[in-house]
């Protein structure tokens, strides 16, 4: 029996260390995960940039067009001016040209404003990809590493894994059942020491009789308040 628990001890321990991997692996993942969710928030922001600069330069090329169309009346008009007979047709004509041009300072106006906001946009742009050319040398740069971490801790898990076996195979499958559920359900803390008539688990003091039994007792017996797995620890001489 004092060999079971010694299988149980050693279990313990190695599940721990297998726990252990498991969350470094987690986090390492977690890192990778978050690196590529920055990288996606960002190309975001720039796809979004692209479209209102595609927007703002669609409004861009209507005001041009517009302004192209009003300079050009305006030359028409004032190639008339010479030909016109009657100063009231005179009047009118002047009167067009006078429209047209308040018209085009209104576009120009406009057409200022579209240029700086497209300037504005186009340089928040290049400071978004200047970010995404960082990160992505960061990302590939940390990948690897992580990578080779993942690598490596594949690697322990697998070798941990056949030590569990020559472990807890041995054990009769009711032991490994309650090992189990005691590992699920005391946070990962089945096997405990019984120590100064106390559990070291639950820090509840143990039966005197029970206490004492463990010393001379070869089953395997548990915590009456946790449920846990005791053993001793036989003082020396």
């Amino acid at each position: 029996m004092h060999e079971q628990i010694e299988l149980l001890k050693a279990l313990q321990e190695l599940d721990h260390e297998l726990n252990s991997i498991r969350q470094q692996r987690r986090e390492l993942e977690k890192e990778q995960a978050e690196l590529n969710s920055e990288k996606e928030r960002i190309q975001i922001m720039v796809d979004g940039l692209d479209e209102e600069i595609d927007k703002l330069q669609s409004q861009q090329a209507e005001l041009q067009q517009g302004l192209a169309q009003e300079e050009s009346n305006i030359q028409r008009s004032e190639e008339r001016l010479p030909e016109i007979k009657t100063q009231k047709e005179y009047l009118a004509v002047l009167k067009e040209i006078d429209s047209a041009k308040k018209v085009i300072k209104d576009l120009q106006t406009q057409l200022e404003g579209l240029t700086a906001q497209i300037a504005d946009l186009n340089a928040e742009k290049d400071e978004k990809l200047k970010q995404m050319e960082e990160l992505q040398e960061r990302f590939e740069s940390r990948n690897a590493e992580i990578a080779e971490a993942l690598k490596a801790f594949d690697q322990a898990l697998e070798a941990k894994a056949s030590q569990r076996s020559t472990h807890i195979d041995p054990l009769p499958k009711q032991l490994q059942k309650r090992y189990t559920l005691l590992m699920e359900r005391r946070d990962g803390v089945a096997v405990v020491e019984a120590r100064d008539g106390n559990c070291t688990g639950c820090h509840m003091h143990l039966p005197p009789q029970l206490f004492n039994s463990l010393f001379l007792n070869p089953k395997i017996q548990s915590c009456p308040h946790c449920n846990r797995l005791l053993y001793v620890i036989e003082s020396e001489g």
